[in-house]
């Protein structure tokens, strides 16, 4: 069982050992339900045999010579009345299961989505967007239809192969034969059909993701395929994963196609009705006996067609439940640590001999030492791929160094409770993220009982509230799904006032003020200084202006520190210093 990070555990225990014992460990919380269900399809299988029986009353009577209306009249009412019952008992089956279907809907993606929530950054990193969306709509939409239609055809119509059984054996037992012989074929051939449906529905469910992680990647990246002319080329690539899922569900098609136990029907009906007409021929039964033994062997015909789609439902939905919970057993690395520590934070951030590699890849970060006292300003500046980013996501346990420690007023971060330890940490990164909602909601996301004064007050800080008041609907304009109907200073500008609303501890800036003009650039440098004022600020940054007032300096280079100082020192000490502001 993978180590969740998130603390909301979900409402009841389940068991993901395996796809069956999951699902029960949910299903079983509705086992009311369920239990209507069970009700009505055995009531309902019941009920249908009494039709054939009656059938033979009739048809008896009929040919006797004086057709004794009474009991003409008995069973048609017997027969009506029993179907009008069956009816009521189907409706219950069926609407049984399909209340359970949509509650397990509910929450298997309940549960799904609480579990990717509590996943590192570190397994996020590694997925594809489209691939978990595929699992998180369609595959668990399969849940749903494994239950309704696919467990209700199955326990609806399994009762179904008894009828005959039970009405042969009152007329004669020579009359089992033909649905025993069925009944043993039928299950063993269902066992076979599962063995070779399993890997080709897994085939089906693992194409459908990859075909959509594409479709995703290559929505989320139209402007750089248009900018580059790529049009044709993504078509093709994505013809190619939508061949490869229509194969894969042509695959499947063509084994539901070879359906053996219809030809096993067939060949029971034709035998059933010949030996039952041999018996009739003998003076064994009467003619009456043979009519109701073929309308019971008739039923074999409901559960043989069922199981054509049934199965495969079944069977699509157990391949979907096993790619759910592949994500959901995911190993994850971080831990709520719910006793761990929780105080106020001073401020003070130390790296001792700390080293972080991203999984499966080179050292983004080797043996890095340093000290930041309580309200201190750090300026950590470096080419492209120094470093920068990947050491001020260790702050905030975004991930966990691969050696030595990071501690915050003397604390290693492992031992922060996590939620106190990121609720008094604040990040704005480079690229900023916002949600399709208003802006009000968007710099309220992280302090959500915000008053609209707190709000205003956090914009105008940010530099943020003219621009916002510009605007149509002010505060209340919706904006598009990232933000994408604003500019980039706007967005930053949005983020800085999310980040000053919850009045963090430790600020961290990540090259946040790239996209400002030069404007603006310096009245957001004077919120900056405000805000920077009694908590501790780290700066990404390749601007001078930024990097002046900087407490400390920290240049990284290739995942090192190469020098540490103020601006003054570096300028006279490090030749490296130096050269950056030259190139820039």
């Amino acid at each position: 069982m993978s180590i969740s990070e998130f603390a909301i555990p979900f409402r009841y225990k389940t068991d993901r050992s395996n796809p069956g014992r999951w699902l029960f460990s949910h299903s079983i919380h509705h086992w009311f339900i369920f239990l209507i269900a069970v009700i009505g399809t055995i009531g309902n299988a019941a009920l249908a045999g009494l039709p054939a029986v009656q059938f033979g009353v009739v048809f008896s009577t009929l040919t006797s010579g004086s057709p004794n209306l009474e009991v003409i009249h008995r069973s048609v009412l017997i027969i009506l009345i029993s179907q009008v019952m069956r009816g009521l008992l189907q409706f219950g089956r069926n609407f049984g299961f399909e209340v359970l279907a949509q509650r397990m809907e509910r929450d298997v993606r309940d549960e799904f989505y609480i579990a990717l929530l509590g996943k590192s950054m570190t397994f996020h990193s590694l997925q594809s967007v489209g691939d978990l969306m595929a699992r998180a709509t369609n595959d668990i939409r399969e849940v749903n239809f494994l239950f309704s239609p696919g467990i209700n055809m199955v326990l609806g119509s399994i009762n179904f192969l008894f009828i005959p059984l039970v009405i042969g054996a009152q007329i004669n037992s020579a009359l089992l034969i033909a649905p025993s012989i069925f009944i043993v074929a039928y299950f063993a051939y269902i066992a076979y059909y599962l063995k070779i449906l399993q890997p080709v529905t897994s085939k089906v469910r693992r194409t459908f993701g990859i075909m959509n992680s594409r479709l995703a990647e290559a929505i989320d990246g139209v402007e750089t395929v248009k900018a580059a002319a790529q049009e044709e080329n993504e078509i093709q690539l994505f013809r190619q994963n939508i061949k490869a899922y229509r194969d894969a569900s042509v695959e499947q098609g063509d084994i539901e196609a070879r359906f053996i136990p219809l030809l096993m029907l067939a060949l029971t009906l034709g035998f059933g009705l010949l030996h039952a007409l041999f018996l009739f021929d003998a003076g064994t039964i009467p003619l009456a006996n043979v009519i109701s033994y073929f309308s019971a062997l008739s039923l074999l015909g409901f559960p043989t067609n069922t199981s054509i789609h049934s199965y495969s439902q079944i069977s699509l939905g157990i391949a979907s439940a096993r790619r759910l919970l592949a994500v959901m057993n995911a190993e994850n690395n971080l831990d709520q640590n719910e006793r761990g520590y929780a105080r106020t934070m001073r401020g003070e951030v130390v790296f001792k001999n700390v080293s972080f590699s991203y999984e499966g890849h080179q050292a983004a970060l080797r043996d890095i030492n340093f000290r930041v006292h309580p309200g201190q300003t750090v300026a950590i500046v470096g080419q492209t791929g120094s470093g920068k980013t990947s050491l001020v996501r260790l702050i905030n346990r975004t991930y966990d160094p691969t050696q030595g420690q990071v501690l915050i007023d003397g604390v290693d971060l492992r031992a922060w409770k996590l939620d106190a330890l990121r609720n008094q940490i604040s990040i704005i990164e480079q690229d900023i993220f916002l949600f399709s909602k208003s802006i009000y909601e968007n710099i309220a996301f992280g302090k959500p009982g915000a008053t609209r004064e707190e709000v205003i007050r956090a914009a105008q800080s940010a530099q943020a509230h003219e621009f916002i008041m510009a605007l149509e609907d002010g505060y209340d304009t919706v904006i598009g799904e990232r933000g994408a109907t604003l500019s980039g200073g706007q967005r930053q500008r949005i983020a800085l006032a999310r980040a000053f609303l919850t009045d963090p501890k430790i600020l961290i800036l990540d090259d946040s003020t790239s996209a400002i003009d030069s404007k603006t650039e310096d009245e957001i440098q004077k919120a900056i200084k405000i805000a920077s004022e009694g908590r501790t600020t780290f700066i990404i940054t390749h601007r001078l202006s930024q990097i002046r007032w900087s407490d400390l300096i920290i240049v990284m280079r290739k995942g090192t520190i190469s020098e540490i100082g103020t601006h003054e020192e570096l300028m006279q000490t490090s030749r490296v210093y130096r050269n950056l502001f030259i190139e820039d």
